[in-house]
């Protein structure tokens, strides 16, 4: 099956996976996972888009965004981010040559526990990769927001977060124990996320396909291939 149509209407929320390219390193020090987060505040502020979760990996970054009426579209926002970090990380290592993989790949998620379990799945990138147990000791993800209550401009707490309780210390001991949950099933979540073009319930996942016209689930075409965590 050939690549899907970039669908990217303005009213839901998405999963974005951006990787280097050949999966080749795009952080190599402190400076760069900041820049990168400066760029999306930057961004943020331009685009007025809501950051719901991310993690900066060595050589991908996971966001969970929702652009807004005021703002731009998801295609408009990914090619500035993008765009503006590859030119950093050209000039600054004397990179020549593609840096991204491809386009960068998108989900639409559902407003619901669908979205905190993808939230949870994205912070959960450095235990899966073994960079740390806990993914409180990872400082390049939005994982201490939710859990700890930590201050982040960057993010924005989602409603269904804040469904969990009323109590803002109880909220984060319920999305810790929600973690931890996950922490405890071996790749809890790994098969459900790959290929994926849609991720929600069968009514949601019914009403974005039938109005798009496209596939929840795109096949990979020939035999698989061997990949990294994330």
């Amino acid at each position: 099956m050939p690549r899907s149509a970039r669908i990217a209407p303005g009213d839901y929320i998405y999963h974005i996976l951006t990787r280097g390219n050949n999966r080749q390193d795009i952080f190599q020090e402190d400076e760069d996972f900041e820049k990168y987060l400066e760029l999306l505040s930057r961004y943020k502020a331009k685009y007025t888009f809501k950051l719901y979760h991310y993690v900066l990996m060595t050589n991908h970054v996971h966001l969970v965004l929702e652009p807004t009426e005021m703002g731009g579209g998801l295609a408009e926002i990914m090619k500035g981010i993008n765009l503006s970090y590859a030119q950093h990380y050209k000039k600054k290592y004397k990179h020549i040559g593609h840096f991204w993989q491809d386009r960068y790949k998108s989900i639409i998620i559902s407003k619901d526990d669908y979205l905190l379990a993808c939230g949870s799945y994205v912070e959960l990138n450095s235990v899966r990769a073994r960079i740390v147990t806990d993914p409180k000791d990872y400082r390049w993800s939005s994982y201490n927001t939710y859990a700890y209550g930590k201050n982040n401009p960057l993010v924005d707490e989602h409603p269904i977060y804040r469904v969990l309780s009323e109590d803002e210390s109880e909220r984060s001991k319920k999305y810790r124990e929600l973690v931890k949950g996950m922490l405890l099933e071996k790749d809890a979540m790994t098969g459900e996320m790959k290929g994926r073009v849609v991720y929600g319930g069968d009514a949601f996942t019914q009403e974005v396909t039938s109005k798009y016209r496209i596939s929840a689930v795109i096949n990979p075409v020939g035999r698989p291939k061997t990949t990294k965590n994330g």
